[in-house]
């Protein structure tokens, strides 16, 4: 167990399985000490975290969707280093899209969701350049996606 799963343990937490993609692209992309992870959508205890922010869900259900998807950007890139999530240097940029109304307009509260999870794992190392974005709708109906570039050794 790398000491970043260490850490998540300490915090009660454990990352899911690299979930397999819903359509025809590929989960992550390595291109040397880089890796591209697609949009993770949000898993919980139930199953898929839908609704539309501004609607049916509230800010807090949004941070904990954000939070789902960064735990699924991890499992990704745990799968891009062969199992070795150790071997994750820092998170370089995420960018998180939220299912919410025209007016609702704190997409970046509900994306700290995510990026609180990576700086709270990995310190210095987790902090990283962001977008926040609204979006009409999302995959599957669900409350956000995060995609994510991270630096590997």
């Amino acid at each position: 167990m790398s000491e970043i799963e260490a850490r998540l343990a300490r915090m009660g937490l454990t990352l899911p399985d690299a979930p397999a993609p819903a359509a025809n692209y590929v989960p992550f992309v390595r291109s040397g000490s880089m890796v591209w992870v697609s949009g993770q959508i949000p898993h919980g205890p139930d199953g898929l975290m839908r609704g539309k922010l501004g609607h049916d869900a509230s800010i807090d259900d949004g941070i904990m969707a954000a939070r789902a998807c960064a735990l699924a950007v991890l499992a990704q890139v745990r799968a891009a280093c062969d199992g070795d999530l150790g071997r994750l240097k820092r998170v370089v940029k995420l960018v998180g899209f939220v299912n919410c109304t025209p007016d609702f307009t704190d997409q970046p509260r509900v994306i700290n969701g995510a990026s609180d999870l990576m700086v709270g794992l990995l310190g210095d190392a987790g902090r990283h350049a962001r977008s926040a974005v609204g979006a009409a709708s999302l995959p599957l109906g669900v409350m956000v996606e995060v995609e994510a570039v991270c630096e590997v050794a």
